[in-house]
């Protein structure tokens, strides 16, 4: 019997209970609202999961800024029908108009209605109350899509200070950082640079933005998104976002709107090597201790520690790394 299956109980099971990473997504959100890239970013999909084993990265498909004005209704259709002719084991979702835009109440029935089942989340924009979350519960139990996962787009400044609210709304899965609309909220008072890949991360209103919406993800077990980063011609620029994001901000997602940004969001939020290595070692000497604290290499550790290692593995297994033949039994499926 391998170390991994030493335990009878699944480190999820053991170490998950608390809030902190109760929910774990794909670390990246590929974005497209136009025909052809929808087509094309399903088919990316199902290639890379073939190729990592995995499917590592969310499609959402866009009706907010993806459908024409006055098509709004054909776009809604045609993002059902592409939902739903996707493979069983891809994690699709779309994005609606806003609450109060005319064409809410008819994305949700075409799309939550007929595809409900089939998708992974409902991205619902501006999102400014949690009246706005109940307003699309509402619409969402009315379209018979009661169990489907909202994901919600925080963009301006009141939407921030009700931040921690909307995160503890049961139905929300994940909060995600609007920068475009919340740059534009402040009537010029932020410079447009507060938009570029360098300028976001050193604005005082922005960093403080990006921070409250991080800590109310994290305060209540919830999946914190980071923003778009629109030069998407410079890798560089995105990769090192994509590690301040991951590494300074707290964010364990992150938005891509180009194919080319989906593999180095991948890598920046992916552990390295020696971290998986280490995060194996450690959960493998909890489960054969029956999670009793142990001593390692000279350091203490317990549940407190071993729920961090997890979630190292857990991310590592999200971004299609190579686990350690010892963490293999508990990534056998995903219903571990």
């Amino acid at each position: 019997m391998s170390t991994a299956s030493s335990s009878s109980v699944h480190p999820r099971a053991v170490l998950l209970g608390a809030q902190a990473g109760a929910v774990v997504l794909p670390v990246c959100d590929h974005y497209s609202g136009v025909e052809a890239r929808m087509r094309k970013s399903l088919a990316l999909q199902a290639e890379m999961a073939e190729e990592f084993g995995a499917c590592v990265f969310d499609v959402t498909l866009d009706c907010e800024d993806g459908a024409p004005v006055g098509g709004e209704a054909e776009h809604a259709a045609l993002v059902t029908e592409l939902a739903l002719a996707a493979a069983p084991d891809m994690r699709v979702g779309v994005r609606v108009h806003p609450v109060d835009h005319p064409s809410f109440a008819g994305d949700v029935i075409t799309i939550a209605g007929r595809a409900g089942h089939r998708l992974s989340h409902l991205m619902v924009p501006k999102v400014e109350s949690v009246e706005d979350v109940r307003v699309a519960v509402e619409a969402l139990e009315a379209a018979g899509a009661e169990a489907l996962p909202l994901h919600v787009l925080i963009e301006s400044p009141l939407a921030v200070h009700h931040a921690f609210e909307i995160a503890a709304h049961p139905r929300v899965q994940s909060l995600s950082f609007g920068l475009m609309d919340f740059v534009s909220a402040h009537g010029g008072a932020i410079p447009a640079d507060g938009m570029g890949a360098k300028g976001q991360f050193t604005h005082p209103l922005v960093v403080r933005a990006k921070l409250e919406i991080a800590s109310a993800a994290h305060a209540y077990g919830k999946v914190p998104s980071h923003c778009v980063v629109t030069e998407f011609s410079d890798v560089d620029a995105m990769r090192a976002a994509a590690k301040k994001a991951a590494n300074e901000f707290g964010y364990t997602r992150m938005w891509s709107i180009h194919p080319s940004q989906i593999r180095p969001i991948l890598e920046a939020f992916a552990p390295e090597e020696g971290q998986i290595q280490i995060a194996t070692k450690i959960i493998a000497a909890a489960a054969a201790a029956a999670w009793a604290p142990v001593s390692i290499d000279g350091t203490l550790h317990d549940r407190a520690s071993y729920r961090h290692f997890w979630q190292v593995l857990e991310r590592a297994h999200a971004t299609g790394r190579a686990l350690p033949s010892e963490a293999h039994a508990w990534f056998a499926s995903s219903s571990s």
